[in-house]
């Protein structure tokens, strides 16, 4: 989905993000379950960006959990939604501008040793690109690893 101003694709993810609308998150699932096929490249462990834990109370879920966890049983693929560590919190993304938003540095880290393996990691909005390369390259550090990318909607 384009994730544009005023487009649909904005609404939905907002009212996933910040309006409690968790389910949201499934349903989003399920519609990618029909269009993505892993053909002979099937991750070994689906992980999502998390949040930092003074967010995730703040929210009271993480908008990618249910997205995650629904992809993992239509795909029989395990997830994680420990692998990856937010060291520090920060306001939203969406409320930086471009400058900031490139401060990516330290920010996440990997909390268990993971070799050989394929991660597809899961993000909604693809802006930047820093939190996915930062969290990629955490992955990438160690031997063998092979890191994938699925978001839910792309912004301009």
């Amino acid at each position: 989905m384009q994730f544009e101003k005023e487009n649909l694709s904005r609404k939905i993810i907002h009212e996933l993000k910040y309006k409690s609308q968790e389910k949201v998150g499934k349903i989003l699932a399920e519609w990618t379950t029909e269009r993505l096929d892993f053909k002979n490249e099937k991750p070994d462990l689906l992980v999502s960006v998390p949040l930092h834990p003074k967010k995730l109370k703040e929210r009271g879920y993480n908008q990618l959990h249910l997205f995650t966890e629904t992809l993992s049983k239509f795909y029989e693929i395990p997830f994680s939604h420990d692998l990856i560590k937010r060291n520090h919190y920060s306001k939203a993304q969406a409320l930086k501008d471009k400058q900031h938003r490139l401060k990516t540095k330290n920010t996440f880290s990997i909390t268990e040793n993971i070799s050989g393996k394929h991660i597809l990691l899961i993000d909604d909005v693809f802006t930047t690109g820093n939190t996915i390369a930062s969290i990629a390259w955490e992955i990438l550090k160690t031997e063998n690893n092979k890191v994938s990318i699925l978001v839910m909607a792309m912004d301009e």
